[in-house]
């Protein structure tokens, strides 16, 4: 066999090689993980949602704010009442953690709750210590902010106002706007939102 013979059968060879390979990948020889682990969803999902609440808190800073503090344990017609009266007042819903430290069970629950709704529940636990929440239902209307507080955020001294007790929430903003002359203007604010009396802008 010639040099230009024996060439060109080794570059037929080498071709055939390739085109086998490309055709049938050895999954044996993929990259593999270092190792198996299964990842945890819900630990993902706690760091997701710190993140998520911190920036909420945050927004305070920019405009007046209404937090209504709840458990999952409470009564579902309870839950679902106070939040179509929080989403026309445009608040936001808050809940320590997830049902049972599981967030399928936290999930499917917030769903039912939902239903069709366009709302969701913020977990934020460190809110529940800011505003010294220690039962629910509790109102707390917050005039504008947050400041650093270690690795947490705080309520500013005299910036929030809070009422606890099963009531509406339009029975908590109508106390807080005779008892806190200094939130009346905010919580009428709220209360207008609540009755779609505020004008749109």
């Amino acid at each position: 066999m010639s040099a230009t013979d024996f060439l060109k059968s080794l570059g037929l060879a080498l071709l055939a090689v390739a085109a086998s390979a490309s055709a049938a990948p050895g999954m044996d020889a993929l990259p593999q993980p270092l190792n198996n682990t299964p990842v945890d969803m819900e630990a993902i999902a706690r760091g997701y949602s710190k993140i998520e609440m911190e920036k909420a808190a945050q927004g305070l800073n920019s405009a007046p704010a209404l937090l209504v503090f709840v458990s999952l344990d409470m009564p579902q017609a309870t839950l679902e009442h106070l939040l179509d009266q929080v989403d026309r007042a445009r608040g936001r819903i808050l809940i320590r953690g997830l049902k049972n430290g599981s967030l399928r069970e936290t999930a499917s629950l917030i769903q039912k709750i939902i239903g069709v709704r366009k709302s969701a529940f913020q977990i934020d636990p460190h809110a529940f210590g800011r505003y010294a929440i220690t039962r629910v239902p509790t109102f707390v209307l917050v005039r504008s902010s947050t400041a650093p507080c270690a690795e947490n955020l705080c309520a500013a001294p005299n910036d929030a106002v809070r009422v606890a007790g099963d009531v509406s929430l339009e029975y908590a903003l109508e106390h807080i706007a005779r008892a806190s002359a200094d939130f009346r203007a905010e919580a009428d604010r709220f209360i207008a939102r609540l009755k779609n009396l505020e004008q749109p802008k």
